[in-house]
């Protein structure tokens, strides 16, 4: 049917409106999108496929949008329980139903259960959706709160940040605290990674120095494998990072589970595909392990927490030569003993995660860090079962004791990778 052109605008003084589109189908999607454009040319909206991206966390309550577009199908007919879910969060926005009009009694059980219009989605009323948005951004505005119970909100410790929302804490180290948060801005959930103390003069400089390295280094990477870094907020009282939030957790967990042999191969590619790309805008991670591997919810992974990271084609670096930093179990012999490095001491690191991906354990371990340390440059290198010594030789090419013995760089690992699927 033909679209009326509608120009609705919010008010002179109020932003362009952000709609959440909730669907499996990216053609139903895009034509969701087009109906809303005809109502607001600068609106913005962002899709979620649950069958890909997963469910919402369950502190989710989408701040950052006027209203939420649900598909019946989604999640191959789940849309009530969707909507039902939905409306039992706290100051959630209003949702707008697509009923499958095979099902005529979806539209009144949307209805009863909070939605504030129910639209047949084969064939999309244009002027009915177009009034239901505009009802929609009117309620969302007239109610969304402001002041002291938003600022309260973004209480993270002693601070408050505008602009996010405080879920839980995550971790404390020994500079920085962890939080898990919902982003107005990014309009998801993220984890804010915030300067602990800048108090100490002596201490503040070098802090924020390596805070502000790490976003750098990682914000100009675009790469499927390597966090996605979205804000950076500095002030006379605090610093914080904004990354990604990863809802699987990290590689340990999976590690404990076991994975299969494919599987490990599968990860080990992603992580050579990330650091191909990181170490060829000259950056070392050095700090390689399972916790800091994250896995998405379509089973992707990337490689996070580069407060480590440094350029290793600069002349002066914020470390001491000699100081060592890192993990034990996973440093290369020459990290270990504070010696220059290059990419392949973070070769080396993937190998030992390789390791432990397809044994389940440690290839050294002992009490003290400096026996493991020593166990690296020393020990045997670990041997493989029977069932797969296939891949002993692409273990060998990593955690070979001298550099010059491994595989040279990241792309030579994929390709050395992929000649091992070619026999397979």
């Amino acid at each position: 049917m033909a679209m009326d052109t509608v120009n609705a605008p919010v008010g002179d003084a109020e932003p362009a409106p952000r709609f959440l589109i909730v669907t499996d189908q990216t053609s139903f999607a895009r034509a969701l999108e087009q109906h809303v454009s005809i109502v607001w040319p600068e609106a913005e909206c962002r899709i979620h496929a649950p069958l890909q991206s997963g469910r919402f966390h369950a502190a989710f309550t989408a701040v950052a949008y006027d209203a939420v577009l649900l598909d019946d199908k989604v999640e191959r007919g789940l849309g009530i329980e969707w909507l039902d879910d939905l409306q039992h969060r706290a100051q959630f926005p209003p949702v707008v139903y697509f009923a499958a009009g095979d099902v005529p009694v979806r539209a009144a059980q949307a209805l009863a259960s909070g939605a504030i219009e129910c639209i047949a989605r084969e064939r999309i009323d244009h002027a009915k959706l177009a009034s239901a948005l505009r009802d929609g951004v009117r309620r969302r505005r007239q109610g969304s709160g402001a002041g002291a119970r938003r600022e309260s909100q973004s209480r993270f410790g002693p601070i408050t940040i505008p602009g996010y929302r405080f879920v839980s804490e995550l971790a404390v180290g020994g500079t920085s605290m962890v939080y898990l948060a919902e982003s107005e801005r990014a309009g998801e959930m993220v984890v804010l990674k915030v300067l602990k103390d800048r108090s100490e003069k002596s201490e503040e400089h070098l802090q924020l120095v390596r805070f502000r390295q790490e976003y750098e280094l990682i914000s100009k990477i675009r790469h499927p494998n390597v966090v996605r870094i979205l804000d950076l907020g500095l002030t006379d009282e605090y610093a914080y990072i904004a990354m990604e939030y990863f809802p699987k957790g990290d590689l340990r967990a999976h590690i404990a589970s076991g994975i299969p042999p494919d599987r490990a191969l599968s990860y080990l590619a992603q992580m050579a595909s990330a650091l191909e790309v990181v170490h060829a805008v000259g950056v070392l991670h050095r700090d390689l392990k399972p916790g800091n591997v994250m896995m998405r919810a379509d089973g992707s992974l990337a490689l996070i927490d580069f407060g480590l990271a440094k350029h290793f084609e600069k002349a002066a670096d914020i470390t001491a030569t000699g100081e060592i930093f890192g993990t034990p179990y996973y440093m290369s012999p020459e990290q270990g003993h504070g010696h220059e490095l290059d990419e392949r001491s973070d070769l080396y690191s993937l190998g030992v995660i390789f390791y432990e991906m397809l044994t389940g354990k440690k290839p050294f371990v002992a009490p003290a860090p400096m026996t493991v340390i020593y166990m690296h440059a020393n020990s045997p290198r670990p041997r493989l079962d029977a069932d797969l010594r296939r891949l002993q030789p692409l273990l060998d090419g990593l955690i070979a004791k001298t550099p010059s013995e491994r595989f040279a760089s990241a792309t030579a690992l994929l390709a050395g990778i992929e000649a091992l699927l070619e026999k397979t």
